[in-house]
């Protein structure tokens, strides 16, 4: 069990974490473009004595060595989303049409605490600390830069990587599960050819509007009638576009689509059985092209090492009181976490933190308005409570990682 004690040094400096707190969702910035956030990082991890470097582009890597023993990765990701702040907060942000509307900034300031507490507490465990503060997880695109810009040659080879979120789920609660945590996601555009005419001539055309409405109603089978009961899947066609006028049947349509799934095998299969569906229908429509498809925005699934898992979550038991760390469902969302660890080959474990008030999220329980009055994160009104969620977070952070580098361990 860690020692308790060590984690009374938080107190001292919450003050300091809801400053930069506020500071970062003041300043968002978008994926690839945290330059202001990556400077602000640098600075606030080599005060504290960690060995800092940029791994693609705007990520940031603090590396704190303490003796022998394991070397724990933590990471929090940094990137703000195109959202415009309706939260009416005092500290909202100044960026136009930017926001952290997703906890990034919750996530940043709770990585730093925890690198302050082993940083002053250096007598209470041994290891290797690296804190590491991913851009453009968004996009899926941050994970890949660093991977792609040395990431596994420019560090310590980690034996364990940790990470969190903050959720629309009561505030001081903390939720763990073994297996899939976060679902893959896939993005994809789909275009498919026709043969255009004037709108008064539909039978010079081959029209392919009506053939995109077609492929539309024929992929909701893939969940319905491919996919066994029980299993999940998720295929959404967000976007159909085609032509500019009333009355002229375009060339080509274009659908874009989004694919959510547990299973890597039930992920290929979705895949392959939208490709058939789609050049199926084209070929019945008699479209004179093969349809394009481009997969983009590609999640990997987010899938905690059991044993990883366990260790952690007997932390974090050990610690707080009964009842405030439960067993977390799979979630639908999708994130990029899982390829650090994967270029790696280490295991994992990825764990929410809820941020909701007790007293509005007991309340919209209560009268089953969960739904519609609790904000979830990507929405212009999501303010996570500065209290307790940042205390909560930053312990979770410091448990989750002397669960390998306590001196007991």
């Amino acid at each position: 069990m860690v020692d308790p004690s060590l984690l009374d040094s938080l107190d001292g400096q919450l003050e300091w974490q809801r400053e930069l707190y506020k500071h970062f969702h003041r300043n968002p910035e978008l994926g690839l473009q945290e330059h202001q956030t990556a400077a602000r990082l640098e600075t606030e991890l080599a005060a504290l004595g960690y060995d800092v470097q940029r791994i693609g582009g705007t990520g940031v890597v603090g590396v704190l060595a303490n003796g022998e023993g394991s070397v724990v990765l933590a990471r929090a990701d940094i990137d703000a989303l195109p959202v415009t702040e309706d939260t009416g907060l005092d500290y909202a942000s100044t960026v136009e049409g930017v926001m952290h509307a997703c906890g990034h900034d919750m996530h940043m300031a709770t990585l730093l605490g925890a690198a302050k507490v082993l940083a002053e507490n250096r007598e209470a465990w041994s290891g290797t600390h690296i804190a590491l503060f991913q851009p453009a997880e968004e996009t899926a695109a941050g994970a890949r830069a660093m991977v792609a810009d040395g990431l596994v040659d420019k560090l310590p080879r980690p034996d364990v990587a940790l990470a969190q979120h903050v959720m629309p789920v009561e505030a001081g609660l903390v939720g763990t599960a073994a297996g899939p945590i976060l679902s893959a996601g896939d993005s994809l555009k789909i275009t498919v050819h026709g043969r255009g005419a004037h709108g008064s001539m539909p039978h010079n055309s081959v029209d392919p509007v009506v053939l995109a409405a077609s492929i539309v109603l024929k992929l909701q089978t893939i969940v319905s009638r491919e996919t066994m009961p029980g299993q999940f899947a998720v295929v959404t066609v967000g976007s159909s576009n085609a032509g500019t006028a009333a009355n002229i049947i375009p060339a080509t349509a274009e659908l874009r689509l989004n694919i959510r799934t547990y299973d890597l095998a039930l992920r290929k299969h979705v895949m392959a059985s939208i490709e058939r569906i789609v050049r199926g229908e084209c070929a019945a429509a008699g479209s004179p092209r093969e349809p394009d498809f481009e997969y983009y925005d590609q999640f990997p699934l987010t899938d905690n090492d059991a044993e990883v898992n366990a260790r952690v979550t007997t932390a974090f038991t050990e610690h707080f009181p009964a009842g405030q760390v439960y067993q977390a469902t799979p979630a639908t969302a999708s994130e990029d976490f899982g390829a650090i660890p994967g270029a790696f080959g280490i295991p994992y474990s990825y764990w929410m933190v809820g941020c909701v008030p007790a007293d509005d999220y007991r309340k919209a329980v209560a009268n089953g308005t969960v739904s519609s009055d609790i904000p979830a994160n990507h929405s212009p009104f999501f303010a996570p409570a500065i209290d307790p969620t940042l205390e909560t977070a930053t312990r979770t952070m410091v448990l989750a990682a002397l669960a390998y580098l306590g001196k007991s361990n």
